[in-house]
């Protein structure tokens, strides 16, 4: 490519400027062999030996990792060797081994088909699991190969190209000669964007074919706030981009070391800032940001990309995995949300004209009520074993009787567990999340029966103003901003702590700087975000006051149009030097 200025725009995955030459991580591919085959037990031996030595390749990555990184995302690794322990990807593997395919071809055969099953999926943190299950398949495959997957060791400081770099890619790579990544394919949830959130550095992802054809040792310039790359750029350019890198690392420095105390606002009122997750691989990014705890754990990964139910054994190791980087803290679990865009194939759930106002999350209990059972018993047994603050929500509530039968089946798991002298969270709590607007509505009258609510406004808001927000010719219409969805959430806020129970938000406007102002003026009592976002909010927090935020907040509730709050908001935030004009 010729050697000029050339801009590149992708999808921000992870915040940060970064300025280098870039090294490129090729893939190593394998092609797949197929034959006829006499001997099955010799087949099925061959592919429990390659899963063998894949584990204990992974047992030795995982401790590299650790020792050399320092951090937790060595814990990718403990998903992989879950997805090798897992009976309906091995056993699939084994049925086409005893059909009389080798087991190189039943193995990538088995992998694809769940890789597939993962990415049909419309929810993107979850579909993006697929690039860790083709990842682990790959590793096995080489192993019946006798291949190779080979490593690359940087030698100076770098930044990381690739298409889409998968965990294996980057498990040998020193983070302190790395500068920040950029990929051609992948989007913001997936494991590139993992491992740069918890390396603290910046990536851009989704830059598209183009970005391959820069040879390495080419100067990059990558901007992870807004998705951009400058590649080749003038000495003038590079050396204004370097004087901005100097000043966002200094006060990304200054969040984040603020971020590991508790949040307080500037007359001292505590407020509780916590972490979204979705998973084992994200677990201890919580942590890494300065979370307090957990505000949303999606449990939907332990029952997505396989063929059968995750029996109720699998489930405590796995929210075991993810409650122990969280002892003595408050975790709250939201339960089983499938239906709307989430699959589930083996349930062979039916075909809805509108899935989203159909048959999904607390509504199944009613015909799924087993699978809830076992979920609410692994819970309990887990949240006791790793010593949590377990916290237990159920999503898609509209009404009262919905939260009298997830009650009685808490309290027949409790008494199922005290009976068969298994570990149980007593002290558990239990509530509800916010999201349908007769909820909202009703608050007053749910408040009574439950320890807390969270407001997911995500949903709240697409349920409220009517809009699919997947659906790009009316998403821009889906702004929590809007006066309509503040209303309900002061609403649901105020009927909570009348009757003495407390309130978090869970959707993407806790993490929002914009709107702080308002939800501290609503008296909001935890704040739930993507753990990157956690700092910012921190800071923010420190400068804001609650009764100035409060006379704010009714101002805002007087507007009429969600421009004029964005604006209101926007003009607040300046005043106060929290963020550019």
């Amino acid at each position: 490519m010729e050697n000029k200025h050339i801009e590149l725009n992708g999808i921000p995955a992870a915040p940060g400027l970064a300025h280098g030459e870039i090294v490129i991580i090729q893939q190593v591919d394998l092609d797949v062999p197929e034959f006829e085959i006499s001997d099955f037990d010799e087949e099925i031996a061959r592919l429990d030996r390659a899963i063998e030595i894949s584990l204990n390749d992974l047992r030795l990555i995982k401790a590299r990792v650790k020792a050399n990184a320092k951090s937790d995302e060595a814990e990718i690794f403990e998903a992989h060797q879950m997805f090798l322990q897992d009976e309906a990807l091995v056993g699939k593997a084994k049925t086409h081994i005893k059909s009389g395919i080798n087991a190189e071809k039943a193995w990538m055969t088995a992998v694809n088909h769940f890789a597939s099953m993962m990415e049909s999926i419309p929810d993107p943190t979850l579909s993006s699991r697929a690039v860790d299950i083709r990842d682990v398949g790959k590793r096995v495959l080489a192993h019946l190969l006798g291949k190779s997957l080979g490593r690359k060791e940087l030698i100076r400081p770098s930044i990381i190209v690739g298409i889409d770099l998968t965990p294996s890619d980057t498990a040998s790579l020193d983070r302190d000669l790395v500068l920040g990544f950029c990929t051609a394919e992948g989007g913001p949830t997936s494991h590139t964007a993992i491992l740069a959130k918890s390396f603290g550095l910046p990536a851009v992802v989704g830059l598209g074919d183009r970005l391959l054809d820069f040879p390495e040792g080419t100067t990059f310039l990558i901007d992870g706030n807004v998705g951009s790359v400058i590649a080749n750029p003038s000495e003038e350019s590079q050396q204004m981009f370097i004087n901005r890198e100097v000043k966002t690392k200094a006060e990304f420095e200054l969040a984040r070391d603020a971020a590991q105390k508790p949040a307080v606002t500037g007359d001292g009122d505590r407020v509780e800032v916590v972490a979204n997750i979705g998973g084992v691989e994200d677990a201890p990014l919580g942590i890494i940001y300065g979370a307090e705890g957990v505000g949303l754990f999606r449990t939907e990964f332990l029952y997505l990309g396989r063929d059968s139910l995750p029996t109720e054994e699998e489930q405590v190791r796995a929210y075991c995995e993810v409650f122990k980087h969280y002892a003595g803290l408050p975790f709250v679990v939201r339960t089983l949300d499938i239906g709307g865009d989430k699959v589930i194939p083996y349930l062979d759930l039916p075909q809805e004209l509108n899935p989203f106002l159909g048959w999904r999350g607390v509504r199944m209990l009613d015909g799924m009520r087993d699978i809830f059972m076992a979920q609410f018993r692994a819970l309990l047994q887990a949240g006791e074993i790793e010593k949590v603050d377990l916290r237990i929500m159920v999503p898609m509530v509209s009404g009262l009787q919905e939260i009298f039968a997830v009650k009685q089946l808490m309290a027949e798991a409790k008494d199922s567990l005290r009976s068969e002298g298994k570990p149980c969270k007593e002290d558990a709590q239990f509530g509800i999340m916010v999201e349908v607007p007769s909820a909202a509505l009703l608050a007053d009258r749910l408040a009574k029966h439950v320890d807390f609510f969270s407001i997911g406004t995500n949903d709240l808001t697409q349920y409220t103003l009517a809009v699919d927000r997947t659906n790009r010719k009316v998403s821009h219409l889906a702004n929590p901003l809007n006066p309509a969805v503040l209303r309900l959430i002061k609403l649901t806020i105020d009927s909570a702590h009348a009757e003495g129970k407390w309130v978090g938000l869970c959707g993407e406007l806790a993490g929002e700087p914009m709107a702080a102002p308002i939800l501290v003026g609503f008296r909001l009592d935890e704040f739930s975000m993507s753990p990157v976002s956690v700092p910012l909010i921190k800071q923010v927090m420190q400068k804001l006051h609650r009764n100035e935020c409060a006379k704010f907040a009714e101002t805002v509730l007087q507007l009429s149009t969600q421009q004029e709050v964005v604006d209101a908001c926007h003009d607040f935030l300046v005043e106060r030097d929290l963020i550019n004009k």
